[in-house]
């Protein structure tokens, strides 16, 4: 590698942001960004109150939560359009993990939900630093959807309170609540703070459906907060947002309680998880609209560098947003310069602007939370994952049922879900297709009990699907032993290993232990089409020698004409597996 290569590859993993600093000397990429980033921060500043609220926290650490971590996340990773903030789901995580320890000490909550962000942040980082963002892939598209569903409605259940103006205490299960808030809802209903809710959601609603091109989010924030002071809502007992603290937040390291972190260890692996793959799949969906490249590894450090500056500046966990950084994208966005700018927005609100807050409804930020879940949930992947595999969406159900079950506990619905996934992808592999093959009519090789096609008596082909290690070669030794048993006039048995990727040594023992025994019982075993990786496995081991080197082919055809000359008697005329056409496919 050469000096500038090395250079350029280190800038791109440690000041990834030079590569886009320079288009903004481009004309009109400054004032694109420009108004991108308002326009995002126009949604940001109200969405992020309210999903601090949803976090259990004070609305204006949402606003802490908005101001450097999406800086630092755009500057740090790899995508130029990606809005990085307060997200539902991790608020709603966020409170899930800390309710049970610290719900009845808003100090100690607060503080907790500010180391908890340094713990998914470091985590991230670690990740992304070590190259090990594969390991994300372990959470599976089903969990991702039933998870996903199930927040959802927990999300949007847990504001019933807020919109009917009630308020329960907190049962055991999440449900319960819900159950609870309904009753007292049917009795004790506050008819203003319900109104102002029916007002903000039906702004909200009839914005997006027929004016698109205003802000209904930022519309029913105004609407409502000057009703508000109007009609003086709070003196007629309406929950406002109040005093917001006026100022940027404190940039300080946070006291560490190593106890609490090892309970809240589980829910940081979660919460990193869950944050990145929302983050990543909108960044991949954004990179392929503007044809930019992405690296997961550094999207992980990025992300994991703004949960950390969220935990110094006194936010709480964050993660990419789709809504925002659809808006971020829409608006003209072409850099990361815009996250920049939608960070300035917030620390000019948390610096000027925060005695206009005042008024704001709790009602209408809960309506704000309700109208961006909504669109969460998705029965159709659901249905979509039961025609693809049946075994994935029975996966995705069970953890849906159980997150709703198990609430406000969601990580034990994700992790039961993982394990659920992983032991699907063991009882798949442990039993891959093994096929018999026969020569069809068109002249393909075929698997002869699917097309019923006559097989030779002497010869078996088999080819096996899938990598050969220590969890399947009982069940391939079985299948071979099998058509050994079928046949009693059985030659030669041909392994087809073109779908062979990788063999471990349980694979490699198995087959040289094979050989033996079919040698005693008069068979020779031949292996065809093996891929590099298996020959450099055969070569380092014995097993070459042990099969013969005679007996590994690089085509079927080859493996065929060895053994219709050992058969002789023109075996070739006669055999099912001959060439019925005058070439032979070797696909």
């Amino acid at each position: 590698m050469s000096d500038k290569q090395h250079e350029e590859r280190w800038q791109d993993r440690f000041l990834p942001f030079l590569a886009w600093l320079g288009d903004l000397k481009k004309p009109g990429v400054i004032r694109a960004d420009l108004i991108a980033g308002v326009t995002v921060a126009l949604v940001l500043v109200p969405q992020s109150m309210a999903y601090a609220q949803l976090a259990g926290l004070p609305p204006y650490y949402g606003l802490y939560a908005s101001f450097l971590p999406g800086i630092i996340a755009a500057l740090f990773g790899s995508s130029r359009q990606l809005a990085t903030g307060p997200v539902a789901v991790v608020s709603l995580m966020t409170a899930s993990a800390l309710e049970p320890i610290a719900g009845a000490n808003p100090e100690l909550y607060i503080a907790y939900a500010i180391m908890l962000a340094m713990m998914v942040g470091v985590f991230q980082m670690a990740l992304g630093l070590l190259r090990m963002g594969v390991l994300v892939n372990f959470l599976s598209h089903p969990v991702v959807v039933g998870f996903t569903n199930a927040a959802a409605i927990i999300i949007g259940t847990s504001q019933l309170g807020k919109l009917f103006g009630v308020s329960v205490e907190k049962a055991e299960h999440t449900y319960e609540t819900v159950f609870n808030t309904l009753v007292a809802a049917t009795q004790h209903t506050h008819i203003e703070t319900l109104l102002m809710a029916v007002l903000a959601l039906s702004i909200m609603i009839l914005l997006k459906r027929f004016l698109p091109v205003i802000p209904n989010v930022l519309t029913a924030v105004v609407v409502t907060t000057l009703i508000s002071w109007q009609i003086g809502f709070e003196a007629m007992g309406g929950q406002v947002v109040g005093v917001v603290p006026a100022g940027l937040p404190p940039i300080a390291i946070p006291s560490f309680d190593f106890q609490i972190m090892a309970q809240l260890l589980s829910v940081t692996v979660a919460i990193a998880i869950i944050g990145f793959m929302e983050a990543i799949s909108i960044a991949k969906a954004m990179a392929t609209r503007t044809r930019q490249r992405l690296d997961a590894n550094q999207e992980l450090v990025g992300q994991g560098l703004g949960n950390i500056f969220s935990g110094l500046s006194s936010g709480y966990a964050v993660s990419g947003s789709f809504s925002r950084s659809a808006v971020n994208i829409s608006a003209g966005a072409k850099t990361g310069f815009s996250a920049v700018v939608t960070g300035l927005v917030v620390a000019v609100t948390l610096i000027a602007l925060t005695p206009l807050l005042y008024h704001l409804p709790q009602a209408t930020l809960a309506s704000v939370i309700i109208m961006a879940v909504i669109n969460l949930v998705k029965v159709g992947p659901i249905r979509h994952a039961w025609k693809v595999q049946r075994h994935d969406a029975v996966v995705s159900v069970i953890t849906f049922a159980l997150t709703i079950v198990w609430a406000p506990h969601l990580d034990k619905g994700i992790m039961v879900g993982v394990i659920l996934s992983l032991m699907l992808f063991l009882y798949r592999s442990m039993s891959p297709r093994v096929a018999v093959l026969s020569r069809d009519p068109d002249g393909s090789l075929r698997d002869a009990d699917v097309r019923k096609l006559q097989t030779c008596r002497n010869i078996s082909l088999i080819r096996f699907d899938g990598p050969l290690y220590f969890a399947n070669t009982g069940y391939f030794e079985d299948k071979v032993l099998e058509r050994v048993a079928l046949k009693p006039d059985l030659k030669f048995v041909i392994i087809d290993a073109e779908g062979i990727n990788e063999i471990d040594a349980t694979g490699e023992e198995m087959l040289h232990n094979l050989t033996g025994r079919l040698r005693e019982a008069g068979i020779e075993l031949i292996i065809a089409r093996a891929k590099k990786q298996l020959w450099d496995t055969f070569e380092r081991t014995n097993l070459m020698e042990r099969l013969g080197r005679d007996h590994v082919f690089a085509l079927r055809t080859q493996a065929f004409n060895y053994a219709w000359d050992r058969l002789g008697d023109n075996h070739a005329e006669t055999c099912p597996l001959r060439v019925a056409r005058p070439v032979e496919a070797e696909s």
